[in-house]
């Protein structure tokens, strides 16, 4: 199965039983709240999602590859836990950088509304 069918597969599991092989051992990950180096702390983002959201839902919109770089859309929706139980969804994109080997050593996530958006999200939900 090649790399793409793989993500999709991964997408629509989602934090649940990632393929962590696809990913060097060094990976650089980077969204708008994080920036760190390592397999190992891939893995606890994904943990830590997983343990404290509620009702997680990611949405594969498009995945494309050219050459050694692979980019996707998505919209990542899941519940906060926090007393009033806020609905947030968050769109955007992802560019994975591939190695010679065709494991990812970069996996950069940008969001297609600002981190203040996604605040008031948290805070004018009603739900």
């Amino acid at each position: 199965m090649d790399i793409l069918e793989r993500l999709k597969q991964d997408y629509q599991r989602f934090p649940e039983d990632q393929s962590y092989d696809l990913y060097a051992d060094q990976v650089y990950f980077q969204d708008p709240l994080n920036r760190f180096r390592g397999l190992a702390r891939y893995r606890q983002m994904i943990q830590f999602i997983r343990r404290w959201f509620i009702d997680i839902d990611l949405q594969l919109h498009a995945i494309d590859r050219h050459a050694d770089q692979i980019v996707t859309r998505w919209t990542l929706a899941f519940t906060a836990p926090l007393p009033w139980r806020p609905r947030i969804a968050i769109p955007g994109h992802s560019e994975l950088q591939l190695n010679p080997a065709g494991q990812i050593i970069s996996h950069i996530d940008y969001w297609d509304c600002s981190r203040w958006a996604v605040l008031r999200q948290v805070m004018m939900s009603t739900d």
